[in-house]
Protein backbone atom coordinates (compact mmCIF):
# COMPACT_ATOMS: atom_id res chain seq x y z
CA UNK A 1 0.00 0.00 0.00
CA UNK A 2 1.27 3.40 -0.85
CA UNK A 3 2.23 5.68 2.35
CA UNK A 4 -0.51 8.69 1.32
CA UNK A 5 -3.43 5.13 1.25
CA UNK A 6 -2.16 4.23 4.39
CA UNK A 7 -2.05 8.63 5.89
CA UNK A 8 -4.90 8.92 4.55
CA UNK A 9 -6.82 5.71 6.33
CA UNK A 10 -5.21 7.03 9.52
CA UNK A 11 -6.23 9.97 9.43
CA UNK A 12 -10.09 9.02 8.19
CA UNK A 13 -9.92 6.82 11.36
CA UNK A 14 -9.08 9.80 13.43
CA UNK A 15 -10.97 12.59 12.33
CA UNK A 16 -13.76 10.34 12.50
CA UNK A 17 -13.36 10.24 15.99
CA UNK A 18 -12.48 13.60 16.51
CA UNK A 19 -15.71 14.87 15.12
CA UNK A 20 -17.57 12.66 17.45
CA UNK A 21 -16.02 14.45 20.43
CA UNK A 22 -16.61 17.82 18.28
CA UNK A 23 -20.11 16.70 18.22
CA UNK A 24 -20.40 16.30 22.09
CA UNK A 25 -19.22 20.45 22.58
CA UNK A 26 -21.85 22.36 24.44
CA UNK A 27 -21.21 25.19 22.91
CA UNK A 28 -23.06 26.53 25.64
CA UNK A 29 -20.03 25.79 27.81
CA UNK A 30 -17.62 27.58 25.26
CA UNK A 31 -15.96 29.42 28.61
CA UNK A 32 -16.22 26.28 31.09
CA UNK A 33 -12.26 25.80 32.25
CA UNK A 34 -11.80 23.05 34.22
CA UNK A 35 -8.64 24.51 35.85
CA UNK A 36 -7.47 28.04 36.19
CA UNK A 37 -4.33 27.81 34.00
CA UNK A 38 -6.65 25.38 31.04
CA UNK A 39 -7.44 26.79 28.14
CA UNK A 40 -11.65 27.42 27.96
CA UNK A 41 -13.31 24.31 26.05
CA UNK A 42 -14.50 26.58 23.28
CA UNK A 43 -10.73 27.68 22.79
CA UNK A 44 -9.56 24.16 22.74
CA UNK A 45 -12.47 22.46 20.56
CA UNK A 46 -11.64 25.16 17.88
CA UNK A 47 -8.01 24.21 18.14
CA UNK A 48 -8.72 20.76 17.61
CA UNK A 49 -11.29 21.39 15.11
CA UNK A 50 -8.53 23.52 13.45
CA UNK A 51 -6.13 20.66 13.18
CA UNK A 52 -6.53 18.38 10.67
CA UNK A 53 -5.30 21.91 8.53
CA UNK A 54 -1.87 20.93 9.38
CA UNK A 55 -2.29 18.20 6.58
CA UNK A 56 -2.39 20.31 4.09
CA UNK A 57 -0.24 23.38 5.72
CA UNK A 58 2.44 20.80 5.44
CA UNK A 59 1.76 19.16 2.67
CA UNK A 60 1.89 22.49 0.65
CA UNK A 61 4.83 23.91 1.99
CA UNK A 62 8.40 23.58 3.57
CA UNK A 63 8.04 25.47 6.50
CA UNK A 64 6.29 27.31 8.92
CA UNK A 65 7.58 30.12 10.49
CA UNK A 66 6.05 31.51 13.64
CA UNK A 67 7.68 35.30 13.45
CA UNK A 68 5.42 35.69 9.67
CA UNK A 69 2.76 33.37 10.52
CA UNK A 70 -0.31 35.45 10.38
CA UNK A 71 -2.38 33.31 12.23
CA UNK A 72 -6.33 34.04 12.96
CA UNK A 73 -8.11 31.35 15.05
CA UNK A 74 -11.81 30.21 14.14
CA UNK A 75 -13.42 31.72 16.17
CA UNK A 76 -16.56 29.26 16.25
CA UNK A 77 -19.91 30.24 18.36
CA UNK A 78 -21.68 26.92 17.85
CA UNK A 79 -20.79 23.65 17.56
CA UNK A 80 -21.92 23.33 14.40
CA UNK A 81 -19.03 25.96 13.25
CA UNK A 82 -16.49 23.86 14.51
CA UNK A 83 -17.99 20.41 12.74
CA UNK A 84 -17.93 22.55 9.15
CA UNK A 85 -14.29 23.63 10.15
CA UNK A 86 -13.51 20.11 10.80
CA UNK A 87 -15.10 18.67 7.93
CA UNK A 88 -13.55 21.21 5.42
CA UNK A 89 -10.13 20.71 6.87
CA UNK A 90 -10.55 16.69 6.46
CA UNK A 91 -11.93 17.20 3.44
CA UNK A 92 -8.63 19.06 1.77
CA UNK A 93 -6.12 17.26 3.56
CA UNK A 94 -7.63 13.98 2.24
CA UNK A 95 -7.39 15.39 -1.44
CA UNK A 96 -3.60 16.57 -0.78
CA UNK A 97 -2.73 13.60 0.39
CA UNK A 98 -4.32 11.68 -2.49
CA UNK A 99 -1.86 13.73 -4.93
CA UNK A 100 1.24 12.70 -2.68
CA UNK A 101 3.95 10.28 -3.64
CA UNK A 102 6.25 8.30 -1.19
CA UNK A 103 8.97 10.75 -1.75
CA UNK A 104 6.65 13.53 -0.94
CA UNK A 105 6.77 12.32 2.71
CA UNK A 106 10.39 12.34 2.74
CA UNK A 107 10.87 15.71 2.11
CA UNK A 108 12.22 17.86 4.88
CA UNK A 109 9.42 20.12 6.62
CA UNK A 110 11.10 22.81 9.30
CA UNK A 111 9.06 24.48 11.96
CA UNK A 112 10.93 27.85 13.45
CA UNK A 113 10.68 31.38 14.57
CA UNK A 114 12.92 33.49 12.62
CA UNK A 115 16.68 32.17 12.89
CA UNK A 116 15.36 30.06 15.86
CA UNK A 117 14.66 26.61 14.55
CA UNK A 118 12.52 24.14 16.43
CA UNK A 119 12.88 20.91 14.62
CA UNK A 120 13.34 19.71 11.04
CA UNK A 121 11.60 16.29 10.03
CA UNK A 122 10.33 14.65 7.24
CA UNK A 123 7.09 15.28 6.39
CA UNK A 124 5.76 11.96 7.25
CA UNK A 125 6.81 12.42 10.78
CA UNK A 126 5.50 15.76 10.89
CA UNK A 127 1.93 15.07 9.99
CA UNK A 128 1.84 11.98 12.50
CA UNK A 129 3.62 13.80 15.33
CA UNK A 130 1.75 17.13 15.01
CA UNK A 131 -1.30 16.69 13.28
CA UNK A 132 -2.83 13.31 14.06
CA UNK A 133 -1.29 12.38 17.33
CA UNK A 134 -2.17 16.04 18.25
CA UNK A 135 -6.03 14.86 17.78
CA UNK A 136 -5.58 12.21 19.88
CA UNK A 137 -3.28 13.99 22.72
CA UNK A 138 -6.42 17.25 22.58
CA UNK A 139 -9.61 14.60 22.79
Amino acid sequence: MPLNQSLVAELQKEAANTRKMLERVPASKNDWKPHEKSMKLGRLATHVAELSGWVTMVMATDELDWANFDYKPLVAETTEDLLEKHDENVTQAIAILENCNDADFEQPWTMRNGEHIFFTMPKSAVLRTFAFNHFIHHR
